[in-house]
């Protein structure tokens, strides 16, 4: 298991709640009628509002909820990371890209790829940050193998790379 780098910021408050579901950018629980239809979801972030809702069954399986909760820590980062370094991720999908890889390292990340036709627009920019808090639960979390891990390792090993040179050295900001 790679070390996460320290963590800077202000502080981010968590919520339990159980049979999340969500619709374009609404949440809701299975228990309210209006969102039966939604699909399901492990959790969602709200940055602007500094607050996380984690699907409460994520509590049984301590693996899935680390990695769910790195994913959405990363949206926080990826918030206060900076034009330079989105651009050089995004370079990194758009070599994958040139390269024709297929998979990803998670769902959001997957569902988003497949709905993307030119790498540019709102599609794009939603792909290439759910891509960057995909991969980062992949490289901190410690966990090896995963269904939603379908990237070939190649390209695994350059955002690791990508990872390693923008993160060792600096501490995660908030």
């Amino acid at each position: 298991m790679r070390r996460l780098p320290r963590i800077s910021g202000a502080p981010i408050r968590v919520r339990f709640s159980p049979g999340l579901r969500a619709s374009q950018n609404r949440l809701a629980t299975a228990a309210e009628s209006h969102a039966s239809r939604w699909p399901e979801i492990h959790a969602g972030t709200f940055v602007r509002s500094r607050h996380t809702i984690v699907d409460v069954a994520l509590l049984a399986d301590s693996r899935e909820l680390t990695r769910i909760l790195l994913h959405e820590l990363f949206h926080y980062v990826w918030a206060r990371l900076g034009n330079s370094a989105r651009q050089s991720f995004e370079q990194v999908l758009l070599a994958e890209r040139a390269a024709r890889s297929r998979g990803e390292l998670g769902w959001s990340s997957e569902l988003r790829r497949q709905n993307v036709r030119l790498p540019l627009g709102r599609p794009w920019r939603e792909y290439v940050c759910e891509a960057f808090c995909d991969t980062a639960a992949w490289h901190y979390s410690g966990i090896l193998a995963h269904g939603e891990f379908t990237l070939a390792p190649r390209f695994r090993r350059h955002r690791a790379q990508w990872f390693a040179s923008w993160f060792n050295a600096r501490a995660l900001r908030v």
